[in-house]
């Protein structure tokens, strides 16, 4: 699945469009999306796309084997563009640095 979420914006073709962070998130939540394109200003003054990448990673965090999707940002919002691409680098670091943690194998 890929997601797009975005208050004005159509969704490209291939994409379901989400309007809302919960909603993001709750597809998210089932481990189906292998696209994620974010919009950050959701209307009415709401700044929140931003949210999603903040949760997604804390559930890597949490969670090792949780998917990380492709995304992409697509807001004009400049300054929440570099937060949002600074999360994501962290969100991969994250990923990378949990592969490199080795469990030893008991009996061995």
């Amino acid at each position: 699945m890929k997601v797009f979420l975005d208050d004005e914006r159509e969704a490209p073709e291939g994409y379901t469009r989400t309007h809302t962070v919960e909603r993001t998130i709750q597809l998210l939540k089932t481990k189906q999306v292998e696209a994620l394109s974010l919009d950050n200003d959701l209307g009415l003054g709401l700044l929140e796309g931003h949210k999603i990448l903040d949760w997604l990673e804390q559930e890597v965090y949490n969670d090792p084997t949780f998917p990380i999707p492709d995304i992409t940002v697509h807001s004009a919002n400049a300054s929440r563009v570099e937060y949002m691409q600074r999360a994501i680098q962290n969100i991969w670091k994250i990923r990378r640095d949990q592969e490199q943690v080795s469990v030893p194998i008991i009996g061995e």
